[in-house]
């Protein structure tokens, strides 16, 4: 990426351009600008449906209310996408307690009226099927998360793996709790993804969609996040969880598991059965 072609995209010079390293597919870099602001920048040469997925996921994620726990898009072309530079702070519980209630508006302020979303999805940098579609939330779960992903590394599981999340899928109704109306969820909420500054908590690089609430706070369980405790009693005080939201954990983990095992092969092989026999219970 060249400092020309981004001050041509933001409409001002570039004073100083910090290569910060590789990221999946593109790179990361720090960037001060002539007009006194600092900004993030992610870029390649042909992730044009990665960046375009993740600057709409960030707009719309925006949109369910005043006070959303996301940054602003900058810019954002076939190229690159450009967010403002977040000064790094340390986790504190004030900050993890605002980030709960902050979720928990997001989730339930101005909801979408589908599961999925209207732009073609990524998580990483595989596909995601965001089709939109009014069915109650198991069946989307199976056929737009579960089943794709499941082909797409059978490869790096035996056939007894692959049976334990067939049988996931057959009984996924089941299995699914009570019904919940769709969410605008991050969909790919890993401790990685959230930024802790002096004041609070922000989410990037989503995977959003309209979605179940409990895939977030799963996901946040999955590796581990700074406070999660903190975070699920703030949340839940906000917007009430339904009973039994803790059983459902695992159930919400396997997508990301089983894209771990696509992007990351059989060193996840365990996790995903684990999660797959507590699923089953």
């Amino acid at each position: 990426m060249s400092a020309v072609r981004l001050g041509r995209l933001l409409g001002t010079a570039v004073d100083d351009l910090r290569d910060l390293g590789p990221s999946h597919s593109w790179r990361l870099h720090r960037a001060a600008l002539a007009d006194g602001r600092e900004v993030f920048v992610k870029a390649a040469s042909d992730q044009a449906g990665v960046f375009a997925a993740e600057a709409a996921g960030l707009r719309w994620l925006g949109e369910a209310g005043p006070g959303a726990p996301v940054p602003e898009v900058v810019a954002a072309d076939d190229h690159m996408l450009v967010l403002p530079w977040l000064p790094p702070g340390s986790p504190s519980p004030a900050a993890a307690e605002r980030l709960g209630r902050e979720l928990a508006a997001l989730h339930t302020g101005n909801r979408p009226g589908s599961y999925g979303a209207p732009w073609d999805g990524y998580i990483a940098d595989l596909p995601l099927d965001n089709t939109l579609d009014d069915r109650a939330w198991p069946a989307w779960y199976a056929e737009r998360r579960l089943e794709p992903f499941l082909r797409l590394g059978a490869r790096h599981l035996s056939s007894s793996d692959v049976r334990l999340i067939e049988r996931v899928l057959e009984d996924v109704e089941t299995l699914a709790g009570p019904p919940e109306p769709p969410s605008r969820i991050h969909g790919d909420l890993w401790s990685g993804n959230i930024l802790w500054t002096d004041e609070r908590a922000l989410l990037v690089d989503p995977a959003a969609h309209g979605g179940h609430r409990e895939t977030d706070l799963a996901m946040m369980a999955l590796f581990g996040t700074p406070h999660l405790d903190t975070i699920l009693a703030a949340y839940d005080e906000a917007a009430p969880l339904a009973n039994g939201w803790r059983s459902r954990v695992p159930l919400h983990q396997l997508h990301p598991l089983l894209v771990h095992v696509a992007l990351f092969g059989a060193p996840y092989r365990a996790s995903l059965a684990d999660a797959a026999r507590a699923a089953l219970g």
